[in-house]
């Protein structure tokens, strides 16, 4: 419960908001993102190539609050459109029950995996090519295609990279506030459903500490803080080692 009025400050419903909305962002991402990068990496033709991966990286610099303005106006009509076909082929899991007004966990997730697929994207392509060319050649002169060398020599050997792309972009989901403060609903409530609204960490922070009075209120959003910061940073720890250990590989 989360009540300020009553002094009750409990940090589990902006736990839980962040941490579903970002396992729905990453359940977007990760195949949109990895599969972008093999094509761009080993498939697509150079020119082709370098051309989408410099417009890729244009989107990694938008700032954040463009994606919630673009969310309230483009995706919110686009995801209420799309909400009968969702409960006609999900309706059956308690994720896709309810009312959907449209700000919700659902359009929280949407927005961040929008947001963090350009660096998965392009950190992936750039430990994907670090993979040797030995290894390439060496496959398709036993005989195999150039997708079986792709998916069965480059990809295993750029895993551990491709991993680290994938926290880092969780950490950048974790820790974003204006976007998702914009279209996740910032409603301090548990639902199972991604059709009801959510709240976040850095969203609460961002709404409320300039109105928080007394010692206990702004003590327990920094509290709030603190977690995301202790996550934030392990994460991206543990991304930076397995980027490394992948690209040193490569260059060995």
């Amino acid at each position: 419960m989360w009540d300020p009025v009553a002094g009750q400050f409990g940090a589990l419903p902006f736990i839980y908001g962040t941490v579903v909305s970002s396992e729905v962002a990453l359940s977007i991402a990760i195949p949109l993102g990895v599969g972008a990068a093999i094509f761009l990496a080993e498939l697509a033709p150079a020119r082709l190539s370098a051309v989408l991966t410099f417009l890729i990286e244009l989107l990694a610099a938008v700032p954040s609050v463009i994606f919630g303005l673009l969310g309230i106006f483009i995706l919110v009509p686009v995801l209420r459109a799309a909400e009968p076909i969702l409960r006609g082929v999900l309706g059956w899991t308690p994720l896709f029950q309810g009312p959907f007004y449209g700000v919700s966990l659902l359009s929280g997730g949407v927005v961040l995996a929008i947001m963090i697929v350009p660096f998965i994207i392009s950190i992936s392509r750039e430990v994907i090519l670090t993979v040797p060319g030995d290894q390439r050649e060496a496959a398709l002169a036993l005989g195999a295609t150039r997708w079986e060398t792709t998916w069965k020599v480059v990809v295993p050997n750029a895993r551990k990279g491709i991993t680290g792309s994938v926290f880092l972009a969780l950490a950048r989901s974790l820790g974003e506030t204006m976007a998702v403060t914009m279209v996740i609903g910032n409603d301090p409530k548990i639902n199972a459903s991604l059709f009801a609204p959510g709240y976040s960490i850095a969203a609460v922070i961002a709404n409320e500490f300039t109105e928080a009075t007394g010692d206990l209120y702004p003590s327990a959003l920094i509290e709030l803080g603190l977690v995301l910061f202790g996550l934030t940073i392990i994460i991206n720890g543990m991304a930076r080692l397995l980027v490394e250990s992948t690209m040193s590989k490569g260059s060995a």
